[in-house]
């Protein structure tokens, strides 16, 4: 099914338990112990608070968070945001402050790395050429030419 364009929202001195499945927007001001599942955007405002799973496309977090969470797009911690737990995420926007105590693992456009077989190959000359000034290996193997 595709999100809806409905919002729900949990206003700031509810408190919920158990588990929520919805296909519209929700902003969360109040307290949800249990799981909360969308496939459109979640707002936690700064007295919002989830203990749980939080599985969405995308998440704007204010609030308090412990728990899984699993957003398929952007997940966006504002500097009010506090963060405890496992996050799967697409991509990560982290404003100055905020607090992030959680395994983060990234999904998504991952692009394979070409290995040496599968790498053209160049003559040492064209490699030499091709030297970049930020090549972290090459940082290396200066450091222990230098330290030799």
């Amino acid at each position: 099914m595709e999100p809806t364009a409905s919002q729900n929202r949990i206003n700031e001195g509810t408190k919920l338990k158990g588990d929520i499945h919805s296909e519209g927007f929700f902003r969360i001001d109040g307290i949800i112990e249990g799981n909360v599942t969308t496939p459109s955007k979640v707002v936690v405002g700064k007295s919002g608070k989830i203990n749980g799973t939080l599985t969405c496309e995308n998440a704007d977090i204010e609030g308090t968070f412990d728990g899984n969470l699993d957003v398929s797009g952007t997940l966006t911690l504002k500097s009010t945001a506090v963060i405890n737990g496992d996050v799967v995420v697409g991509k990560l926007a982290v404003e100055p402050g905020a607090t992030f105590n959680a395994s983060c693992e990234m999904k998504g456009s991952s692009k394979p790395k070409a290995t040496p077989e599968t790498a053209t190959s160049t003559s040492s000359e064209d490699k030499k050429s091709q030297n970049h000034p930020f090549d972290r290996t090459q940082r290396i193997q200066k450091t222990k030419a230098e330290q030799n």
